[in-house]
């Protein structure tokens, strides 16, 4: 795009402020300029201007969060016995005719973490401090070693990290995934308005930008071509999950089973919540109809409520993974989800050029939100998993959900599948007996993906004589110890 055609677009759009500071940028800051506007879905922009203005002329200004309005907690499913095992069943025919994949919510910085680069490259093995990425895709590599088949895996990305994210994994080998297997796709980036839709300038040579929401990754996957890939590759699932999470076992027969069985567009995987203030979107019923109603919308009393039990009445969270039928993911991706506001502090560019950071929001960010889908769906079920095993995401720097909690909790699982072998309780026993203190484990998915998975590996003889790795005092357990090394 040239100067000529930046003011041709600018103008039609009303916001030929965006060139305000041209005749003083350097070849470099027009170069970068340029190439935002070009980005820009300026159609897109318009939508947001009228949802704005709509907005600010019902309300005033921005108004508070909307209420929650009527509800109860929606079922929640509790797979056990024949239920678990006929799903389970159900699931493993999907794998192995090839018609599951997985799709990785992958956006994010690591800078809450103090850590430059994309989160999903974040160290967090507890003795290799091999990354987030590394266990998500080494858990697919798993399931295509045991189905046959590979559950293709879409990676969401965003302007910030995209060419970082494609380069860790091409540095990485894919952790071992065919590279045909792996579908990296962009999160839209969308302008923040000022209260007269106009675009604010973050810098002379920037203007403000900031990823549409979780729930832009419908409309990504419809326009980067993921969604026809997956229609091609005759998919019928697909399962939805952060980056953040290094525990869910993705993609796991019983969940895809269970899916199918109810003939669910959605699935939800709910988490039992750890007290009143936990801040985590839940499941509810509405209308007859299951939504997930973010934590800010409960008043303080309806958080607390309590069944006669004494248990939360809202016990279950369902902050993410979904299961999503590929038909629905079509339908929703051409029908587009609602846009949602919110007044925010955006820094600008003042009239000399200095980048200020407002002290009060002075400007609006808008996002999609995935669960709004659910409102189309002709059925939605929420499946119960264990938190201990399924969910402990990296968000913060230290205490809760920090990398150290993080690691912990990782551990811990791991811990519970070599206990639950005789043949490896046994030997971390006479381990901690000589001194040699077994204080933390990690289990590469290719050894083994689940608790089952190390019975079968000892039953099978192929971990008789195994010792491991010690890394910092863990005991890491890789794919190459399958095999009887010592």
């Amino acid at each position: 795009m040239n100067l000529e055609e930046a003011l041709d677009l600018l103008g039609k759009a009303g916001q030929s402020h965006v060139l305000a500071f041209w005749d003083r940028l350097d070849d470099a800051g027009r170069a970068h300029l340029l190439a935002q506007v070009s980005e820009i879905d300026f159609a897109a922009v318009e939508r947001l201007r009228g949802t704005l203005l709509s907005a600010l002329s019902k309300t005033g200004g921005a108004g508070a969060p909307p209420a929650a309005g009527d509800m109860e907690p929606a079922p929640v499913a509790e797979l056990s016995g024949p239920a678990r095992a006929e799903a389970f069943a159900r699931g493993e025919e999907e794998l192995r005719a090839g018609r599951v994949g997985a799709l990785l919510v992958a956006g994010g910085q690591g800078t809450r973490l103090g850590f430059d680069g994309p989160k999903g490259c974040f160290p967090i093995g507890p003795g290799s401090g091999e990354s987030l990425f590394f266990f998500h895709a080494r858990k697919l590599l798993a399931k295509k070693r045991r189905y046959g088949r590979p559950v293709p895996l879409y990676v969401m990305t965003s302007a910030a990290n995209d060419a970082e994210t494609r380069n860790f994994f091409r540095r990485k080998r894919f952790f071992g995934l065919d590279e045909e297997d792996v579908f990296f796709f962009r999160q839209a980036m969308w302008p923040a308005l000022s209260p007269d839709g106009k675009m604010i300038l973050e810098k002379p040579d920037s203007v403000f930008l900031s990823p549409d929401g979780h729930g832009g990754v419908l409309s990504a996957l419809e326009r980067s071509g993921a969604l026809a890939d997956m229609e091609a590759r005759g998919l019928s699932t697909v399962f939805h999950f952060q980056v953040d999470n290094p525990m869910p076992d993705v993609a796991a027969a019983d969940a895809v089973g269970f899916h199918l069985l109810e003939g669910a567009d959605a699935t939800l995987e709910a988490f039992e919540r750890t007290g009143p203030g936990e801040k985590m979107g839940m499941p509810v019923l509405r209308g007859g109809r299951t939504a997930i109603v973010e934590y800010t919308e409960f008043g303080e009393d309806r958080m607390h409520e309590r069944e006669p039990d004494g248990s939360l009445r809202y016990r279950w969270g369902a902050p993410s993974p979904f299961l999503f039928s590929v038909p629905f993911l079509r339908r929703e991706a051409e029908a587009g989800l609602p846009i949602h506001l919110a007044h925010k502090k955006v820094p600008f560019a003042d009239a000399s050029g200095e980048t200020v950071k407002p002290d009060a929001p002075n400007a609006y960010k808008f996002e999609k939100f995935v669960f709004d889908a659910l409102a189309d769906a002709r059925c939605v079920r929420c499946l119960a998993r264990d938190r201990r095993e399924e969910y402990s995401p990296v968000k913060n720097a230290e205490g809760d959900k920090s990398p150290r909690s993080v690691e912990l909790d990782l551990s811990a699982k791991w811990e519970r599948w070599l206990d639950q072998d005789p043949w490896w309780k046994d030997w971390i026993d006479r381990q901690n007996s000589f001194g040699f203190f077994v204080n933390d484990v990690e289990i590469d998915p290719m050894f083994a993906d689940s608790a089952e998975e190390v019975r079968h590996v000892t039953l099978s003889g192929s971990a008789g004589f195994v010792l491991g790795e010690w890394q910092g005092g863990t005991l890491v357990l890789t794919e190459r110890f399958r095999g009887g090394c010592v």
